[in-house]
């Protein structure tokens, strides 16, 4: 399986590739699930471009999307679109359009509170564990470790020279991962590396301009459905 990451925490200055407005989400996942794509996740945004918790921001998005594409669809609930650990919560607790699945990064403060919030509301759970941090641990340790969705295992490393022994140790300290399926990618410079590893290992993957802007040649991404057509061609 490949997910498409369409946007992220880029703006406006990342390019006009980067979807923003709740159109333009839909525009571009349309066709990166025509491209292959069998999954969307997405940060809701303001009209100023900023990530947003807010159910005035997080459900037209996620109708805009759901309205051209019959597959999945998840958002972000990262510390940086609501820092106060117990906002957070109340914001998920407010959604009045509800997406399949929201991503959970589990070293961030209050990822339990949120993981549980989710859960209640019958939202699936993407953990996300990033290397470098005591995500992993915490995760392992969670109660709701065996009911999430899925680990998504996100490496961060500034060289792609050494993405491979980075992931490597991730996925050691994950092990089993309570039996739940491992989506495992990279970001900025080592996604490609990542993601052709995933690829090797048999592991859901994804790719869009939340992660990478530039093709696996350097050369600047015209769109999602782009990133995809490549990395399902082998990348």
């Amino acid at each position: 399986m490949i997910q498409v990451c369409l946007n992220g925490a880029r703006g406006a200055g990342d390019g006009a590739a980067v979807p923003l407005s709740p159109a333009a989400l839909a525009e571009s996942a349309a066709a990166a699930v025509a491209a292959g794509a069998a999954e969307v996740h997405v940060h809701p945004k303001t009209p100023c471009g900023s990530d947003s918790l807010s159910p005035r921001v997080v459900g037209p998005a996620v109708e805009a999307i759901r309205a051209v594409v019959d597959v999945p669809v998840g958002v972000t609930t990262g510390a940086w679109a609501e820092p106060d650990p117990a906002r957070r919560v109340e914001r998920v607790r407010s959604w009045t359009v509800l997406p399949d699945y929201a991503s959970v990064n589990w070293h961030e403060d209050g990822a339990e509170e949120v993981a549980a919030a989710l859960l209640h509301r019958g939202m699936g759970i993407e953990a996300g564990i990033r290397s470098g941090t005591d995500g992993a641990r915490l995760f392992l340790n969670s109660p709701y470790a065996s009911r999430v969705l899925r680990v998504l295992a996100e490496v961060v490393d500034p060289s792609a020279e050494t993405a491979g022994p980075t992931a490597h140790a991730l996925l050691a300290e994950l092990g089993g991962a309570h039996g739940r399926p491992v989506l495992l990618h990279g970001q900025e410079a080592c996604t490609w590396p990542v993601l052709r590893l995933a690829r090797s290992l048999g592991l859901d993957t994804r790719i869009g301009l939340e992660d990478v802007l530039v093709l696996p040649d350097g050369e600047r991404a015209a769109s999602n459905a782009q990133l995809v057509r490549v990395a399902l061609a082998g990348a």
